[in-house]
């Protein structure tokens, strides 16, 4: 039983590709490949917002609002 080596892999490789064809296997990597990327600017945009809300907000100096005016 125990590992496979790589010729069973590569056996198992040439009957996949045979039975869906490259271009079809090409469109699956391609598709794969952008929700990875997706995902991770995903994780890149989460991570900015959340340093954006632990920043402290920044005060305006010089500006008086003035609400007593009849």
């Amino acid at each position: 039983m125990g590992s496979f080596s790589i010729w069973h892999w590569l056996v198992v490789l040439v009957i996949i590709i045979l039975v869906f064809g490259t271009k079809k296997l090409g469109s699956v990597g391609k598709d794969l490949g952008s929700a990875v990327k997706g995902f991770k600017d995903g994780l890149k945009d989460g991570e900015q917002a959340e340093a954006d809300a632990k920043k402290p907000a920044e005060k305006e100096v010089g500006r008086v609002i003035d609400n007593d005016k009849p």
